[in-house]
């Protein structure tokens, strides 16, 4: 999954991966339940997130990134609006809270599972990078670099705080109200729809405020507190070649989720930063094509951020 302009097909295998391991995930639900719907959602969602990295590899160095928005689109828009707004499955975090609870084999609760526990440990967070229909906007928005770092401080909390909320507003609802949410009921749709109108006008409102496109995915969204502890043992990871690696800097400067990716190279490390959210685009600014993403046996939560700013 390089940078080269030239389509190597032996780095097909990436994306080969990926799709058969949802089309599997497809096959075995469908048996397992008698379900074709489950059959078509993870074919389509495999086939999806593998003709984006396929894009992203056939494309020209300066236009690769219209290959993950393209994943972003496909993946994220099916998400939001087919299984959400059309199927009225909840598909926010308290959604899976509620089926989880109530042992509702639902669209939230399958998709959790497999995206956002289960595979991880292949993709890494990649969910965040190529599927997330929250940053399938915030990457059209102009503040794609971020020139003075991470805020320090207490910020790197509010996501856990986020989702503590989250998870306590569903336990006193449950236990405390003995609320119960109803599958494909209107009152998911208003739960998808109250709390997508928030994700989206309070990261859309810090990433002006911050002049940081992914401020809110650092911060605020919940989602990572899931994704981070399969991602450590993730077979897919950044690797870099120090015998390429000149230490210009340039995918620093442009990671988005600030990591200080020179500094694992320099180790002879892959990055094993679980903020890693394998957007490739390291890949593909590295003048020396030094970068690439591979498969391999190693353990993340080694964080080398970088945090320039600070504000209590």
């Amino acid at each position: 999954m390089g940078s080269d302009d030239r389509l190597d097909t032996a780095k097909l295998i990436s994306p080969g991966v990926i799709m058969v391991f949802f089309w599997i995930v497809a096959v075995v639900l469908w048996q397992m339940t008698g379900t074709l719907f489950l059959l078509f959602n993870f074919l389509y969602l495999g086939t999806a997130i593998g003709v984006g990295i396929g894009l992203y590899l056939a494309l020209p160095r300066r236009k690769k990134h219209w290959g993950r928005r393209a994943s972003q689109f496909f993946m994220g828009g099916y998400l939001l609006v087919y299984l959400g707004l059309l199927k009225r499955e909840n598909m926010q975090i308290e959604g899976f809270f509620f089926y989880l609870m109530a042992g509702v084999f639902g669209g939230s609760l399958i998709h959790y599972l497999i995206a956002k526990l289960a595979g991880p440990l292949l993709f890494n967070r990649g969910w965040c990078g190529w599927s997330c229909w929250t940053a399938m906007v915030l990457d059209f928005l102009p503040y794609k670099r971020n020139k003075q770092g991470r805020l320090g401080g207490k910020w790197g909390y509010l996501r856990y705080l986020h989702f503590a909320l989250s998870l306590g507003l569903v336990l006193l609802l449950w236990f405390g109200l003995g609320y119960r949410l109803k599958d494909n009921s209107l009152t998911g749709l208003y739960w998808l729809l109250g709390g997508n109108a928030l994700y989206y006008a309070s990261s859309i409102a810090l990433a002006f405020v911050l002049k940081d496109n992914r401020a809110f995915c650092k911060y605020v969204c919940p989602i990572p507190t899931v994704l981070k502890v399969p991602s450590r043992f993730s077979l897919l990871k950044i690797a870099g070649d120090p015998a390429k690696c000149d230490g210009c800097g340039a995918c620093a400067r442009t990671c988005p989720m600030d990591i200080r990716i020179p500094e694992y190279i320099k180790n002879g490390q892959r990055v094993l930063s679980t903020e890693c959210i394998l957007c490739l685009e390291c890949i593909n600014v590295c003048p020396k094509g030094a970068l690439d993403a591979t498969f391999g046996l190693d353990v993340g939560n080694r964080e080398r951020l970088r945090c320039g700013r600070r504000i209590d």
